[in-house]
């Protein structure tokens, strides 16, 4: 499709602010119905997650307890974090640095010295406390502290435990106060020698955010702690339920995952198997610890749950194409194969049929593990995407892109090899919301230029239609309020990714996939703090376009800048689409002009905005920014576009 059809004013770029507080706030838009761009592709909606600071564990991932396998030795010393400080920039006054545990946060009940940690026969990872006790009665173990516990909530978990006879009863109880009856307690009567696993279920008095986990004995001898778990009740095959609630309602419809610079020291097996018995690792490329508690089976249980399509990663920095085969037979394979063996013994009899797949994660940059030199990473892509192609000749390869250099080359000789190449655009905060909305739009149209140029200059790509996956953008900049790399998005975020959005459609044929980067905290469009969940700004705006904007884009025109407007069809050609960001501080009216058609005098309208730029939203606290919803009687010939909003009209054809 020529870009010129869509919207050719858009490439104007203001020079000042006064400039655009100086134009007419009445403006002609034309919408011609008879030129029209390919049908956007509904992967443009996509979502990525990461195994990186609170995205999965901390956010997605109902797991209470933090260092559940004791990957750190339970010493007796105060638990420890490393302060990471915001910014010089605090946004709204309210900037905190974030925490990362860099020391066990068990503590230790009764004698310091009455814990060891054991190291032969470890239950999981390097070592499992041992517990000592005094024969006296006196309480001994080991607590967690820093929970939060919402009253009348019901909490599971299972503590995996071994032992002296005589140490038992094992006492387990969740504190959610300083009283005596503060507490909920689970009695172990029996332990042996041996591993075992015992369930637990409690019921919360009272609200906290420095609840309490504590498994303690009376007895004689000692006993052993291998993992411990605790989670909310309402749990969803593990994923919390308010922050699956929200997932539900962005609605994504392809999910990236593990990673990221993750994925390129990730060890697929290290997340199968037993959770409890799956090692504890230092994440290979960011901070903390990986607990591969989420690994495949979660991750593709999560996507049933949600109705969303699997993207997996596989690791092509420092694994290569025989782990990538054995993943892709893990996952793929029938149950006559050796991994598809593996996979029904792990309680997934069926193929998953997973079709996208990541062929590596960024490998131009030096930053990653496994970097190599472009003339070599080309080969080894060959040979991975060769090694999984017989295991399952269907499968889907993007490749690793960046524009420029690489991509071309990777286009010139991996061009069989792949059926999308992916790039990745993020963006700094700017001093003006127009330029802030407007450096997305320019950049999303830079790589789909450059992707059209390589089209006439290579020609190996022939014939083929290899079109572009974004499989990470978003803004990121700001103080680390959710954790690492966990800022906080505001209203002129959410008009800039609407205006990214918009850069997609007019570029809908070359841009098929896009994964919003990431999901929740980090970066992400959902934030979470122990016990609550919200959807960012951003978020708002992913929600609303999946739901309500059209699937075939129409040329629309006009002297309208700085505001930044398309629209599109239904896939039905009954209902006519209009979305309009308003960057400015001015109420703009819109008139119409519709070629190739007529509205009747229905429709509905949505509008995102708030009192100003820095307006956000917070978990447990009043949305500042909302969709708010309202119809639309009179057609849409006239159209208001108030200051800092995004507003999208929908009405039926005649």
């Amino acid at each position: 499709m020529n870009n010129k059809l869509i919207n050719p004013m858009l490439i104007l770029i203001a020079s000042a602010t006064i400039g655009l507080s100086a134009r007419a706030q009445n403006s002609t838009v034309k919408i011609d119905l008879n030129e029209r761009g390919a049908p956007i592709s509904r992967y443009i909606y996509g979502q990525f997650i990461e195994h990186l600071g609170r995205c999965i564990y901390g956010g997605l991932w109902a797991e209470m307890l933090e260092d559940r396998k004791f990957y750190y030795p339970v010493t007796g010393e105060a638990p420890a974090w490393t302060m990471y400080k915001p910014g010089p920039r605090s946004w709204d006054g309210e900037g905190h640095p974030y925490e990362l545990l860099t020391r066990s946060p068990w503590m230790i009940v009764g004698d310091k010295q009455s814990v060891s940690m054991v190291t032969e026969d470890s239950y999981v990872g390097r070592h499992t406390p041992r517990v000592a006790l005094s024969g006296r009665g006196e309480a001994r173990g080991l607590f967690q502290e820093r929970l939060g516990l919402i009253d009348s909530r019901q909490y599971t978990g299972r503590v995996v435990l071994a032992g002296d006879l005589q140490a038992a009863p094992i006492e387990i109880s969740l504190v959610w106060g300083a009283g005596a009856t503060d507490r909920d307690t689970v009695l172990i009567e029996k332990i042996t020698e041996r591993y075992a696993k015992f369930p637990l279920r409690f019921t919360a008095r009272g609200c906290t955010d420095n609840g309490r986990l504590e498994i303690v004995s009376r007895g004689k001898g000692y006993f052993l702690i291998g993992t411990a778990s605790l989670m909310p009740a309402d749990n969803i095959l593990g994923w919390r339920a308010d922050t699956v609630a929200l997932l539900k309602q962005l609605n994504a419809p392809v999910y990236r995952w593990p990673g990221g610079n993750f994925v390129s020291g990730y060890n697929w097996k290290d997340g199968i198997g037993d959770p409890d018995r799956r090692p504890p690792r230092k994440n290979p490329a960011w901070k903390g610890i990986e607990h591969n508690d989420v690994g495949i089976h979660e991750f593709l249980d999560l996507c049933r749950e949600i109705n969303a399509e699997a993207f997996i990663a596989v690791n092509t920095g420092l694994g290569g194409a025989e782990a990538a085969a054995e993943e892709i037979e893990y996952v793929n394979g029938g149950p006559d194969t050796t991994l598809g063996r593996l996979r029904a013994q792990n309680g997934h009899p069926r193929p998953w049929g997973v079709k996208w797949w990541a062929i590596g994660n960024e490998m131009y940059g030096d930053w990653q593990l496994g970097h190599m030199p472009l003339e070599q990473y080309v080969k080894k892509h060959n040979r991975v995407v060769d090694a999984m192609r017989k295991v399952d000749p269907a499968f889907k390869p993007i490749a690793v892109g960046a524009r420029g250099p690489w991509s071309e080359q990777m286009l010139t000789t991996c061009s069989d090899h792949m059926t999308l190449i992916s790039e990745h655009l993020y963006w700094q905060d700017r001093d003006d919301v127009v330029s802030h909305v407007r450096q997305i739009a320019a950049q999303i149209r830079q790589v789909a230029q450059a992707h059209h140029a390589y089209r006439k200059t290579i020609a190996g790509l022939a014939g083929k239609n290899i079109r572009i996956a974004m499989d990470e953008w978003n803004y990121w900049y700001g103080p680390n309020e959710y954790g690492e790399l966990g800022v906080r998005y505001f209203l002129q975020d959410a008009l800039g990714i609407a205006v990214g959005l918009h850069e997609f459609f007019r570029n809908s044929d070359i841009y098929f996939m896009a994964n919003y980067a990431q999901t929740v905290n980090v970066i992400g469009a959902i934030k979470t703090t122990k016990t609550m969940a919200e959807l960012e700004t951003t978020g708002l705006v992913l929600k609303l376009y999946r739901r309500r904007f059209g699937q075939i884009p129409v040329r629309t025109e006009g002297d309208f800048s700085p505001l930044d407007i398309t629209a599109a069809l239904s896939s039905d050609q009954t209902l006519l689409t209009v979305a309009v960001v308003n960057p400015t501080q001015q109420q703009h009216t819109l008139s119409l002009q519709l070629n190739g058609g007529a509205l009747t005098g229905r429709g509905q309208k949505w509008t995102i905005t708030g009192e100003n730029k820095w307006s956000h939203n917070a978990p447990g606290k009043p949305r500042q920014v909302d969709i708010r919803t309202s119809s639309v009687s009179d057609g849409i010939g006239q159209l208001q576009a108030g200051p800092l909003s995004v507003t999208l009209c929908e009405c039926c054809l005649r």
